[in-house]
């Protein structure tokens, strides 16, 4: 998906924000290239929101710089934001506007000349699988479909950073499939950033994943290779006659056998050195009648609960040392949703 010289669509330095005394974000560094999904992850409260906000220009950062495509958002704000395109976790829709109504709005909102706002319609009604509702007022629509109007504003003026919050939730399985399939699609021609707490849509839309906790970014790398995090070297064993375990983890390249019932063992080994064909061979020889091996494989869940549960003491100390033992609260938990076109240079209050 991406180009041979990446280029950078989105790059943040250094962010921080404070509600009052309380530090809710803490010197978040990340940068975003065109053609790539990037994978926001974290609990509810993490700050992912608040996060995207200052992204998005939609909430000033108390220091760090925020560039989009190469351009200054604190700086040139109506510039950068041009090439942004925003959804809120609750989409900002005009309810009482008809589907075409409420996207020729968001396009001129935009800035696009009224000659190219028909072939803009046009491009994201087949684009976001609108063209059945085209005419319907959007409160009539099922909450999929309001999702669906919610991506084609961000996406009409055909932005080079798409960012998405929360973009599935609340929505049915086949809905989900359907908007993970678009978000995908717009990875090919877009850069987009995608925060989520669903472990499913890492695997299935996402490049690289960035994992938040109490602020602060504290895992970064691609989806692929997170799959893999911590992943331990070993199998679990059937055996209709076992043996003492003694004899098991006297087998060469196993390090570590652990009786999980009195047929199943879970075995673990060496990561350059696999024993699963002398196991076998040893099983048969010996009478054990082994009969079935599975090598391990951690879920996503798994994974997730290690990274962030490796980082929650030095997280919370750290958290606690910065704000004078206040807890921090994230923007998440306000429920307040700024509007995607909202001036950044105007004060906000917490």
């Amino acid at each position: 998906m991406s180009n041979a010289t990446p280029q950078i669509t989105l790059s943040a330095r250094n962010l921080t924000r404070r509600f009052g005394n309380r530090l809710i974000i803490h010197d978040v560094t990340l940068e975003l290239k065109r053609g790539e999904v990037l994978g926001l992850l974290g609990h509810n409260g993490a700050g992912k929101s608040t996060t995207l906000q200052m992204l998005t220009g939609c909430l000033l950062p108390n220091s760090g710089e925020i560039e989009i495509c190469g351009i200054s958002l604190q700086k040139n704000p109506t510039l950068a934001k041009a090439h942004i395109g925003y959804l809120p976790e609750t989409p900002p829709l005009y309810r009482e506007l008809c589907v075409d109504e409420y996207l020729t709005f968001a396009a001129r909102l935009r800035g696009m000349k009224q000659g190219d706002v028909t072939d803009a319609l046009t491009r994201v009604r087949q684009r976001c699988g609108l063209e059945s509702v085209r005419k319907k007022i959007i409160s009539t629509l099922s909450k999929g479909y309001q999702q669906r109007v919610g991506i084609a504003q961000a996406i009409i003026h055909s932005p080079a950073v798409i960012i998405l919050d929360e973009p599935t939730v609340g929505l049915d399985p086949t809905q989900i499939r359907d908007i993970r399939r678009l978000i995908r699609e717009l990875g090919d021609t877009s850069s987009v950033i995608l925060s989520t707490h669903l472990l499913g849509e890492v695997e299935s839309v996402c490049d690289r994943v960035e994992i938040m906790q109490h602020g602060r970014l504290i895992y970064s790398d691609s989806s692929l290779r997170m799959q893999h995090y911590g992943e331990a070297s070993g199998f679990t064993i059937s055996l209709g006659h076992p043996p003492a375990l003694s004899e098991l983890a006297n087998i060469p390249g196993i390090t570590s056998v652990e009786q999980l019932s009195a047929t199943e063992f879970r075995v673990l080994h060496t990561p350059d050195d696999n024993p699963g064909s002398l196991l076998l061979s040893t099983a048969a020889e010996r009478g054990w009648q082994l009969t079935q091996l599975t090598p391990l494989h951690a879920t996503l869940e798994d994974i997730f609960a290690k990274i962030t549960g490796d980082e929650t003491v030095a997280s919370s100390t750290q958290v606690t040392t910065a704000i004078e033992g206040t807890p921090a609260r994230s923007s998440d938990d306000t429920g307040a949703v700024p509007l995607p076109f909202s001036d950044p240079d105007k004060g906000e209050k917490p």
